[in-house]
């Protein structure tokens, strides 16, 4: 029997790709609105405004959200806003969320709205644009602007010579689809991709981004993915690349194990009932804190790239306190220099 890959993620990879490279998006999903936009105005995305207006919710099957304030061409001295919403599932309330969701935020900011909603489920017959009420003369609803990811099915060739980089993010989600019952094709998949980083001349930023995206997003059971791994890491020798493990649950969980462990042993050593206490408490101190120091480590490569030595060395030395105090200014926090000032 073929070993099953485990369920596929989806929602980080996207939010981060987004947030990469939302004109990049644009004008790979959206080429006919893509020149109606300012470009010389750099797009601010509003996340947490997006929380306050109410949409935090996840929905069977969709994936990601994001907010942007964006400038048009057109003239007018006026930025509108655009919510763009992945669907991962087929969803037969989704027009009537995203009439939802336009008219919180147009409430909110009484500001225009477009909605922008990215169909990546699976099945090519399901494509909804709209949601109208007409009743006695009055009508309520929306029409809203789609791309399907199914239609770049079948066009790898394409995808694979494309300079954008969402023309990876659709291969990587297609591939991964493709793939849900078969760990070795998907493997296979994931290590092609992966290979096909290297080939672009992207910066050394997007490479890591993208790479986070197809090793989040194409997920394998342990023993390919540790394969996998040692792949990565021959290959990044090369190219000066170091392994980045984006999801570090497991590296926490061990390193919480190992500071019980030591503990343990330091109080065996000493003898008394006492000192295995305080052993067991110093170990899960010790864990707790190196848990702690990985999980801000990965939080702030997210957010700002690769760290400098000086900051992993930083976080390794941190007291639980100090990890905790950085870990709330981070929340608000534009750089790196503002969460260590």
């Amino acid at each position: 029997m073929r070993p099953t890959p485990p369920r596929a993620r989806y929602d980080s990879p996207w939010k981060a790709a987004l947030t990469h490279a939302f004109r990049a998006f644009m004008a790979f999903f959206y080429r006919d609105l893509y020149p109606l936009i300012d470009w010389s105005r750099r797009p601010r995305f509003l996340d947490k405004e997006l929380a306050q207006v109410g949409i935090g919710d996840q929905p069977e099957g969709r994936v990601a959200d994001k907010l942007v304030a964006i400038w048009l061409l057109d003239g007018s001295e006026q930025w509108i806003l655009v919510h763009i919403e992945v669907q991962a599932q087929r969803d037969e309330a989704l027009a009537l969320r995203v009439l939802d969701y336009n008219f919180r935020i147009f409430d909110q900011y009484e500001r225009p709205v477009a909605s922008l909603v990215l169909l990546a489920d699976d099945d090519p017959h399901w494509r909804p644009h709209a949601f109208h009420n007409c009743v006695l003369g009055t009508v309520m609803g929306i029409s809203f602007a789609t791309a399907k990811l199914l239609d770049y099915a079948g066009r790898d060739a394409e995808l694979q010579a494309s300079r954008n980089p969402f023309a990876l993010v659709t291969l990587a989600h297609l591939r991964t689809q493709q793939t849900r019952h078969a760990a070795q094709e998907r493997f296979a998949a994931k290590w092609q991709l992966t290979k096909l980083l290297y080939q672009r001349g992207w910066s050394k930023k997007r490479i890591i981004i993208l790479f986070k995206v197809i090793n989040w997003m194409m997920t394998l059971p342990e023993a390919l993915q540790l394969r996998y791994r040692r792949a990565f890491e021959s290959l990044g020798r090369t190219h000066q690349m170091e392994w980045i493990d984006p999801y570090d649950a497991q590296r926490i969980a061990k390193a919480e194990e190992k500071g019980r462990k030591h503990g343990w042993r330091i109080g065996l050593k000493e003898g008394k009932a006492e000192g295995r206490a305080e052993g067991r408490a110093e170990g899960r101190e010790e864990g707790r804190g190196e848990g702690a120091a990985l999980l801000l480590e990965r939080q702030l490569t997210t957010r700002f790239g690769p760290l400098p030595q000086t900051v992993r060395r930083r976080l390794a030395k941190a007291s639980l306190e100090q990890l905790a105090h950085w870990s709330e200014i981070l929340l608000d926090a534009q750089s790196l220099r503002q969460v260590f000032k």
